[in-house]
This record gives C-alpha cells, sequence and structure tokens, in this order.
C-alpha cells in the first residue's frame, strides 16, 4: 500500500499588503490628532491670553526633557530596524529594549508631571481649575485630553515593540521576514511626531 505524497505550499505573505495596511491606520491616526490640533487652533485664536498663561504654567522641563526622550527612541527603532536588515538579531534586540525603556521613562516623567497639576488641584473639576478663566479651562481641558490620548499611543507602542522584541528572539521576525518589525517602528515614530507638534502647542505656548 502506497501513500500519495504530501505536497507543501510555502505560506503567501503579503508584505505590500501589510505596509499599505500600516499607512492607512497611520491616516487615520493623524486625523485623530489633526482634528484635536484643529480645535486647539479655534480656541486659541478665541483665547489666545489664556491659552498663554495656562501654558506658562505647564512644566516645560518635562515636556522638553520628554521631547529628548522621544527623538532618541526613534533613533534606536531606526538602529533596530537597520540591524535586523543586516542580519543582526543582538543588536536589532537591544536597540529595543532601549526603545522600550524610553518608552516607559516618558510615561514616568508624564505620571509625575500629571501629579504636579492635580496636586495645584488643576483637572477636572478641580477646585482650582474651576476659579479659573473659561480660556483657561479649555486650555486645561485640552491638555489633558490630548497628552492623555498621545500617552494611550504611547503605551500601546511600548506593549507592540515588547512583543516584536520577543518575536525576534524567537525567530519570528528575521532579516528575511522583518515588516512586523517595520510596521510597529512607524507606529512609533508617528507617535513621536505627534509629541513634537503637542510641545510647541502646549509647553511653549506665547
Amino acid at each position: 500500500m502506497t501513500t500519495a505524497p504530501i505536497h507543501t505550499h510555502p505560506v503567501h505573505k503579503d508584505y505590500q499588503g501589510a505596509k499599505l495596511g500600516m499607512w492607512l491606520f497611520l491616516f487615520t491616526e493623524i486625523l485623530l490628532f489633526g482634528g484635536l490640533f484643529l480645535l486647539y487652533s479655534v480656541y486659541r485664536a478665541k483665547f489666545p491670553l489664556d491659552f498663554h498663561t495656562g501654558g506658562q504654567h505647564l512644566n516645560t522641563f518635562i515636556g522638553i526633557a520628554n521631547t529628548v526622550i522621544l527623538l532618541s527612541s526613534s533613533l534606536t527603532v531606526a538602529v533596530a530596524v537597520s540591524a535586523m536588515q543586516k542580519g543582526n538579531r543582538k543588536l536589532t534586540m537591544t536597540c529595543l529594549g532601549i526603545t522600550v525603556a524610553f518608552g516607559l521613562l516618558f510615561l514616568v516623567n508624564k505620571y509625575i508631571e500629571w501629579m504636579g497639576e492635580i496636586g495645584r488641584g488643576i483637572y477636572p473639576k478641580g477646585p482650582a481649575l474651576l476659579k479659573l478663566p473659561d480660556g483657561e479651562k479649555i486650555f486645561y481641558g485640552l491638555y489633558y485630553c490630548m497628552t492623555g490620548l498621545h500617552g494611550l499611543h504611547v503605551v500601546a507602542g511600548v506593549l507592540a515593540l515588547s512583543i516584536i522584541w520577543d518575536f525576534v528572539r524567537r525567530a519570528k521576525v528575521t532579516s528575511a521576514d522583518f515588516t512586523k518589525l517595520e510596521n510597529v517602528g512607524l507606529y512609533w515614530h508617528l507617535v513621536d511626531v505627534i509629541w513634537i507638534f503637542l510641545l510647541p502647542l502646549l509647553y511653549l505656548a506665547a
């Protein structure tokens, strides 16, 4: 009795489709934050002095420090992608680990900053916030909304980078198949770019 030979077919992976899907997703993220930036601009034009006053009370040092952190993390994730293209798995894992550490440091700084504002009574329905002019109330509302939404994106990015780190460790991401790493890197770059816009709008509001 003979058995029919078993034919195995290579798994088809649509790399171009995956990249296109990521770019479409990033476009929706740009629309989301673009709407918030537009809303900020409208109210900023209506309450220029109140927005200036609100920005003066934010922790500019932490804002700038977090900018440096995210710009550095963009560099490390770019190096990770380049290293994987060259087949250097050890360097890829190291750079991904550093990027995750940068992301966590950003979140720690953001927590410290938020706790400082909350300690001053500046939070939704907070006693100090209720005493401020309407323009400053709107400014701080947008501040918490935009930085909070961005913070959620940082959390998602850190989780995604951690998963990719594990994929690299288990050789599920290789120099021949690194689209997942590349896509997560694109997402992380967008998170960094959004923060670069938030810095002057909120912390350097003049």
